[in-house]
Parts: structure tokens; sequence; C-alpha cells
């Protein structure tokens, strides 16, 4: 059974634009959001309704597997042609039997094989983290997180912009069950004497600020140009 009431570590990442600076890239890039067939209207003909910062939630959940059991197997060996079978502790393991056509290419002094029926004593431990956008969506995390790159009061932050916060709408459960899957591997059935655990290491959300603005293009088309705030890049 896997715990699910973790804390949860809220992170808001640093803007390295300003309002002046995301209309600026708005201004150099609007028309790309009206392309069609490789042409772009004029820039004339595309203005900037609005600009707004929103704030959307990654959701980041670390942890680890660990696992002990036992499990059969069959491990095969190269014996001298002359080796009948092999006797290990109390069991006997005769060689394989072969065909007649097996008999006929193989040469008089070839080697025999023996399966050997084993027990294995299995330890596994793996550890792996998944993110997810504001919508559940998993996706790879390209922001490094350092004293340089966060800030340091987050819940003001968002406090500030509270009507623009884009919380997750994954549940925290729904986040343990996807990184169970994600680290517990499948398990043969003819073990014994399993012992596996599921261990959260962290539950953050990361908070990556976004200008979002809304343009009016030719035919009073409306679209939307979406900028990260902290790479810099349109999305």
């Amino acid at each position: 059974m896997v715990k699910t009431d973790y804390e949860t570590k809220v992170i808001v990442l640093k803007k390295n634009i300003d309002d002046a600076d995301a209309r600026e890239i708005v201004d150099k890039k609007k028309t790309n959001v009206f392309r069609a067939l490789l042409k772009k209207p004029k820039p004339e003909t595309v203005h900037l309704h609005s600009l707004k910062l929103n704030y959307e939630a990654v959701m980041m959940i670390s942890g680890s597997y660990t696992a002990d059991y036992y499990q059969k197997a069959i491990h095969p060996i190269k014996v001298d042609y002359n080796v009948k079978e092999v006797v290990l502790g109390e069991g006997v393991f005769p060689i394989r039997t072969k065909s007649k056509f097996q008999k006929a290419l193989s040469s008089k002094k070839g080697k025999n094989k023996v399966d050997l029926q084993l027990e294995e004593h299995v330890f596994i431990n793996e550890d792996g983290a998944i993110y997810f956008d504001h919508h559940g969506q998993e996706i790879k995390f390209p922001f490094k997180l350092d004293s340089k790159s966060i800030e340091n009061y987050p819940t003001r932050i968002l406090a500030i912009h509270e009507k623009n916060v884009k919380k997750p709408e994954m549940t925290k459960n729904a986040a343990i069950k996807r990184i169970t899957v994600k680290l517990k591997k499948p398990i043969k059935t003819d073990v014994r004497d399993l012992k596996d655990e599921i261990n959260i290491n962290e539950i953050s959300e990361v908070y990556v600020p976004i200008y979002e603005a809304r343009l009016i293009g030719p035919k009073k088309k409306v679209g939307i140009l979406r900028i990260d705030a902290v790479r810099k890049k349109i999305l």
C-alpha cells in the first residue's frame, strides 16, 4: 500500500522578461500565428488585444520502488560430450535430449547441454520522476531548479497573481498511481517471499510564468501567442 498524505512543495520560477519585453516579442512574432499556406499577413493587419501573465503548474513526482524475492529460473550450461547428467546438491539434472537431426549435425565429441532448474534471489531498486503539465499530460521538464532560477517567496508571488494561477488538474493520488506504474516492473508469477514497496520522495508544484497574448488578425480572426517567460521562448 502506498501512502497518499505527502506534503506538496510549491516552487515558482523567476521571470527573465517583463511586460515590455513580452510585447516586443509579440510584435515580432504576431504574424506567425495567422500564417496560411506559407504566407503571413502584413504586420499592420494584426494587433494585440490583450497580454496576460499566467503561472501554470507543472506537477513533479519522484519516488523509488524496491523489491526482494525468490524466483524460479533455468540456467543452461555446456558439459562434455560424455556427461549424461549433473548432480547439484540433492538435484539431478539430465542432459538435453537431442533430436536425430541434431545428432546427425553434431560431432561425436560435441558439447552436451544441461538445464539447471534453480532459484534466484532477486533485488530491485528503481528510482524515477515524472512531470505533468497543469492538464495532467506527461511532459519533459526543461528547467533548472536552483537558487538562481526560483523565487524566494513563492506563495507571495502566487497570491499577487491569484486570478491567473493555473493549478494542476491532476490529483496527487492520480500522480502517485502513474509513478507507481512507471517504477513497478512486472514480476514473474512463480515467485515466493515477495517483499516490495513504493516510496514517494517528493511531490512538487512548479509554477512557470507564461505570457499569453490574444491577437486579432485579418477578418477579425483571433489567435493566441504564448511565451515562456523563463526561457524567452515561443510555445
